[in-house]
């Protein structure tokens, strides 16, 4: 009995690894494409900064972020964008509201920042989808934009091109918002 058993799990095994390996697949392309988003869009705003300061990067999280969004959806074949709690463009939809809701209880429990990360699978209109989502933590960088001391000139502008903005009065580490990706799965 206890042979026959074991027999069936070996069976069994190789079954539930192969089940596993499209979501596998779907994580992997999606923490590439969170890992390039990043990059780009970072080295973007640090180009854009050095060559005309802050009043120069402005535009660029406006009109080239979305864009390089955009590419690396269509480079990883998934959907990938940032949100937030207080967002300055894309409000979180209900499930990325829990998943950054219990981001912020994780840091508040002294995980940190660049570990939080989440993921499910879920079915979407009849196909498995992966989401997944990773924090984005505040560094000094952000605060010229994002913190609580934020320059007259740079504040009208950020309203200018954001009216409903919400994403202010972050300090150094705390979670500024998330990469939030859905993959399909095969």
């Amino acid at each position: 009995m206890k042979l026959g058993l074991i027999a069936v799990l070996t069976l069994l095994t190789p079954l539930a690894v192969y089940a596993d390996a499209p979501e596998q697949a779907a994580v992997q392309k999606s923490q590439e494409a969170m890992k390039e988003f990043g990059m780009t869009l970072k080295a973007t705003l640090q180009a854009a900064m050095k060559e005309g300061g802050v009043m120069n990067a402005i535009p660029v999280c406006h009109t080239e972020a979305p864009k390089i969004a955009q590419q690396m959806s269509a480079k990883y074949g998934v959907d990938i964008h940032r949100t937030s709690l207080k967002p300055r463009a894309t409000p979180p939809s209900e499930w990325e509201m829990v998943v950054l809701e219990g981001f912020e209880k994780d840091k508040a429990a002294g995980k940190p920042v660049a570990d939080l990360v989440w993921k499910e699978v879920v079915e979407v209109n009849g196909t498995p989808t992966l989401r997944m989502m990773k924090a984005i933590g505040t560094e000094d960088v952000c605060l010229t934009c994002h913190g609580t001391a934020i320059n007259p000139e740079v504040q009208a502008k950020i309203q200018a091109l954001y009216p409903n903005d919400k994403a202010v009065g972050f300090k150094l580490g705390d979670i500024r918002g998330a990469f939030a990706v859905s993959a399909a799965l095969p």
